[in-house]
């Protein structure tokens, strides 16, 4: 009952709140305490399911811009392609009637380990206390205590996340040599086949670029490329229209900028998302609509944080 109290006070006119995921881990992580693992994820989505309607990503902008939207609608968007999209969070997806939006880079499909993740898996398996990546440019880091590694996986990620693919790419060597950990998983990412599997199932397949480059780090023909031939590679696998694309990164006016906007629009896309914080109201470019990210496990703070969010759209 009372976790329908925040929702009361939700604004009379059209509001889409587009929530962003990325894992849904099997079980909770001390290394990513703050990554969502399948209790919360099945928690949220009785949530969802019963406070909420619950729209695929394309019908939802839709029917916000056509303003048939109902009360309280929103939608659920996950980036990257992981495999546990499907394997974990689908399953109980699929038991609340729910359907989903999963934003894929075609470079990792088939084995792949994306830069973020190849981060984490070298420090939180090596066996060194201290982590010298000083010869690269970066520092000396702490890797003496989960939290010191949780600390130095995210400084990493941090400094680096705007290098250009082929520079993260030749930085994730280097520090694979330094860490001493000489493979990296191969499980990570869907396949090819797992793809063609949520598209059967139901789930929307939006474009995320080849190799998520922050668009803002590559030149223009570069981001063209990434944006178009991302889309062309995944309407191949799933023999339907991809219509709806997430920027790597994500932030408006760090990562991507209105011309890169257009770049989506005139790819042939129907709508794209951001990392921007807030929820889309019929104002919204719908090039570069915000989401939502459903932090925490009480249910009534997360339904009283969107309505904060709905409300400061309205301002």
């Amino acid at each position: 009952m009372f976790e329908k109290l925040p929702l009361l006070a939700w604004p009379r006119d059209p509001r889409l709140s587009i929530l962003m995921y990325h894992r849904v881990l099997p079980r909770h992580s001390p290394f990513f305490p703050d990554e969502v693992d399948a209790a919360r994820f099945e928690s949220q989505m009785r949530y969802l399911a019963r406070n909420f309607t619950v729209l695929p990503l394309l019908e939802g902008v839709r029917r916000l811009q056509s303003g048939s939207l109902p009360s309280r609608s929103i939608c659920i968007t996950f980036d990257d392609g992981y495999a546990d999209n499907l394997t974990v969070a689908l399953p109980i997806m699929e038991k609340f009637g729910l359907k989903g939006t999963v934003f894929v880079a075609t470079a990792y499909i088939e084995g792949g380990c994306m830069f973020n993740d190849a981060i984490a898996e070298m420090v939180t398996r090596t066996t060194c206390s201290v982590l010298d990546l000083q010869e690269l440019g970066l520092e000396r880091y702490d890797t003496s205590s989960i939290e010191h590694r949780r600390e130095s996986i995210n400084s990493i990620r941090k400094k680096a996340r705007f290098y250009p693919p082929e520079q993260r790419n030749e930085l994730v060597e280097k520090i694979s040599r330094i860490a001493g950990v000489d493979s990296l998983p191969n499980d990570l990412m869907l396949t090819k086949a797992q793809v063609v599997e949520l598209s059967r199932r139901g789930i929307e397949i939006g474009g995320h670029t080849i190799t998520h480059p922050v668009l803002t780090s590559v030149d223009d023909n570069r981001a063209q490329t990434e944006i178009m031939m991302g889309k062309k590679t995944l309407e191949d696998w799933i023999d339907k229209p991809v219509r709806s694309f997430a920027y790597p990164n994500g932030l408006p006016g760090r990562d991507l900028t209105n011309q890169h906007a257009a770049m989506v629009r005139d790819s042939g896309f129907e709508l794209a998302v951001t990392t921007g914080k807030g929820i889309a109201s019929r104002l919204s470019d719908p090039f570069q609509l915000p989401r939502f990210v459903p932090w925490g496990n009480s249910m009534v703070k997360l339904g009283a944080r969107m309505v904060r969010e709905a409300w400061a759209s309205a301002m």
